[in-house]
């Protein structure tokens, strides 16, 4: 569907292989060929046959290293800055006609599937990058149903649980409310609010990170953002409720200034648990 296997990439002369080269010099100013044929995983005769044909075409200029003279630089020139621009604007343009068709969700999940893949194959890639980003629909439906999933799993909390958290969503008021939606590889991965309790106070309210993006630092980035943004609506200080056995959640707090103020028994789905207060000046 995306044209790798025909002859030539994107109606152009060159093949996927060559095209990827190009892709390569286009991203950096001048590249070794010894790391240029590491990276893509290339036999050194067939890098130097593609190389041979970019001169002949005026793509490329290769020139010995002048720290090393057993090796060559190779980068493109103008016009092969230009073959790679036309080329990459038509890729564009054929992946744009290609998702038209899809509804945004059917979209959504398409980048969900191939960021799975990549995860799931990629191996060993370092620390995911994560977005945080305000709330947009289908958002506050998502953070009561996790709420209710995620703590009946961990915590063995019922229903009457996920119907506070809906509760409180459904009484966010966005002109005087904000909230933080986390995505990892395009998935929700964690949420926070920031909800205002008088002219001076602020809550904290519904930090939530998925078991799947803990240990990225997205609990505290949230965190972060609510105290960013209740200093900047002018709260003098901002409270939060939270329960003694959500751990990683008390160290985030902790960490971010806030202190326990009052803790107290109460009972969950018939499981004991202690609700605590906590806050901080601002």
């Amino acid at each position: 569907m995306i044209g790798a296997l025909q002859a030539g990439m994107l109606d152009s002369p060159y093949s996927l292989t060559e095209v990827r080269v190009l892709f390569e010099l286009a991203h950096a100013e001048r590249m070794e060929t010894g790391e240029l044929r590491g990276l893509l995983g290339l036999d050194a005769g067939y890098l130097s046959r593609i190389l041979a044909r970019f001169e002949g075409d005026g793509l490329v200029l290769r020139e010995r290293s002048a720290s090393d003279a057993r090796k060559h630089l190779v980068a493109l020139t103008e016009a092969g800055a230009g073959v790679f621009a036309a080329l990459d604007r038509r890729s564009s343009e054929e992946i744009r006609a290609l998702l038209d068709g899809l509804p945004e969700a059917d979209q959504e999940q398409l980048v969900a599937g191939m960021a799975t893949i990549r995860r799931l194959l990629g191996g060993g890639q370092g620390r995911a990058p994560y977005v945080i980003r305000p709330p947009r629909a289908g958002d506050l439906g998502w953070v009561a149903f996790r709420h209710g999933a995620l703590y009946a799993a961990e915590y063995g909390w019922g229903v009457e649980f996920e119907q506070l958290v809906a509760r409180i969503v459904g009484g966010l008021d966005f002109s005087r409310d904000a909230g933080w939606i986390a995505e990892v590889d395009g998935e929700r991965a964690g949420c926070v609010f920031c909800v205002r309790q008088d002219d001076t106070t602020a809550k904290l309210r519904m930090l939530l990170v998925e078991p799947s993006a803990r240990g990225l630092g997205i609990g505290r980035r949230l965190v972060d953002e609510c105290l960013r943004h209740a200093r900047a609506e002018g709260f003098k200080r901002i409270e939060l409720w939270t329960r003694d056995c959500l751990d990683s959640a008390r160290r985030i707090y902790q960490a971010a200034g806030f202190e326990l103020d009052s803790e107290e028994k109460g009972v969950e789905n018939g499981i004991e648990v202690i609700e605590q207060m906590w806050s901080r000046d601002l």
